[in-house]
């Protein structure tokens, strides 16, 4: 991609030429005022003089990615992440929209903090960032959280998860369902029996029998889906499954979309890939919960975001110190950095493998988490008079993943050496470029760039 930009360091205006709008015909694309001034050879037409032209022939538009699971950290494990660390590594993988998720310190169980992360976010200006709430007080699974009074603050809750800790009550579940109908809210499950996987490792299977380490079973997931699905028909009420790994939860999930009931569920970048294999190394990046499953595990959660049974992409985005990643196996925390890669294992395991094309990334990585999160303005059409989230995306390029050089602070990336596809070469928040020529440009300015464009910031 090449910039044009003769005439000052400034323009409200920007000239797309030649993209291709999901993977189809080439079209020209006028950003002006936080929206999508125009699009086709109106563009061009429109643009005024001082318009920043950007040439994207070879280059992919797609709506900017809706993340609906990052852990962001704060407030409290500023060590780990920042909002403001996180929103920059969002904005580079593509990524005009996050869902921080509740487990911070102190947990986002309250309007009072659950403001505070939308504030840092605000501030931040390199994505929206809208906060998760927690289901349950501290996450400890014994009363509900003030789930309306986050619904009803300046952040405007409407995901609500205790994600790391499975809500595992079925009174306290189902509580929770019927309270978040009044507001259209969702709860998202860390769908994890604790009983079957206290002490757990890895994967249970014949992995984790040759290397002695604690199992992990898929029924321990598929349980409590399982569960849940039944509790979300018999009240009426929207469940959001994270993180699906196993292929017997692909198949709850399916039965329960046949019946009509309201469910959604996520997979990880790191779950269309990765198999409990990579373990017999003992390098602890590898673990991260769920564990990594079976190469079958894989291939089933590959053709079950293919046909819609597993709706979206979720990265788990979990960056820890490296203290914590960096020591024996037992010892080591859970989770893995996802932001900056999920665009290219996305488009090697989906879209190189015929499973997806570019309008079904879309669907996956934008329009569907964008709905499921109450997004207004976020996974919307690139069309006329439609907000300018978007981004351009070099497909053809390769690159090999270097956590040191990422903008996160966790260098925990389960990808490091490998070579992927796909390239994020322009990001556009409310039609401000965070991302230029693959590299942080600037925030977007606090202030509205045009009356009535940024609303959803208000």
């Amino acid at each position: 991609m090449t910039t044009n930009t003769s005439e000052s360091t400034h323009y409200p205006e920007y000239l797309i030429r030649g993209a291709s709008i999901l993977g189809g015909a080439k079209q020209d694309l006028l950003v002006r005022g936080g929206i999508i001034a125009a699009v086709g050879p109106a563009a061009a037409e429109d643009a005024s003089e001082g318009a920043v032209t950007l040439e994207a022939d070879g280059l992919v538009a797609l709506p900017g990615m809706v993340d609906l699971h990052t852990h962001l950290r704060e407030p409290g494990r500023e060590d780990a992440e920042t909002v403001e660390t996180g929103s920059r590594a969002a904005a580079l993988g593509g990524f005009t929209a996050v869902h921080a998720m509740a487990n911070s310190s102190p947990v986002a169980d309250t309007a009072g903090v659950v403001e505070q992360v939308y504030r840092l976010g605000l501030a931040s200006g390199w994505v929206e960032v809208r906060p998760v709430g927690a289901v349950t007080v501290g996450l400890g699974g014994e009363r509900l959280a003030e789930l309306g009074a986050m619904a009803e603050s300046r952040a405007s809750v409407r995901v609500f998860s205790d994600d790391g800790i499975c809500v595992s009550d079925p009174v306290l579940m189902r509580r929770a369902l019927e309270y978040v109908k009044a507001f259209d809210g969702v709860i998202a499950q860390h769908a994890q029996e604790p009983r079957l996987t206290e002490g757990a490792q890895m994967n249970e299977g014949e992995v984790s029998a040759v290397l002695g380490l604690t199992g992990w079973p898929a029924v321990a997931e598929e349980s409590i889906i399982a569960r849940d699905v039944l509790l979300a028909q018999h009240v009426g009420s929207r469940l959001h499954v994270c993180h699906v790994s196993t292929a017997g939860s692909v198949e709850i999930i399916r039965w329960a979309k046949a019946r009509g009931i309201d469910v959604t569920a996520e997979v990880t970048p790191h779950h269309l890939l990765l198999t409990d294999e990579l373990v017999r190394s003992y390098d602890p990046v590898y673990k991260v919960n769920p564990p990594l499953r079976t190469s079958d595990d894989v291939h089933a959660l590959r053709a079950a975001l293919a046909d819609g049974t597993i709706d979206v992409v979720g990265t788990d985005h979990a960056p820890h110190p490296s203290e914590h990643k960096e020591c024996e196996w037992a010892q080591a925390a859970m989770g893995m950095t996802g932001l900056e890669t999920a665009l290219s294992v996305v488009q090697h395991t989906m879209v190189e493998t015929g499973l997806l094309d570019w309008e079904g990334f879309a669907r996956v990585t934008s329009t569907t988490p964008a709905r499921i999160g109450r997004l207004e303005h976020q996974g919307r059409p690139l069309a006329a008079g439609e907000p300018a989230n978007l981004i351009l995306v070099d497909p053809a390029a390769r690159w090999t993943v270097d956590p040191s050089t990422m903008a996160t602070k966790g260098r925990n990336s389960p990808f490091r050496g490998l070579e992927l596809p796909g390239s994020v070469r322009a990001t556009f928040y409310g039609g401000h470029p965070t991302v230029l020529d693959g590299r942080l440009a600037t925030p977007r300015p606090a202030a509205p760039i045009a009356e009535g464009a940024q609303a959803w910031n208000t």
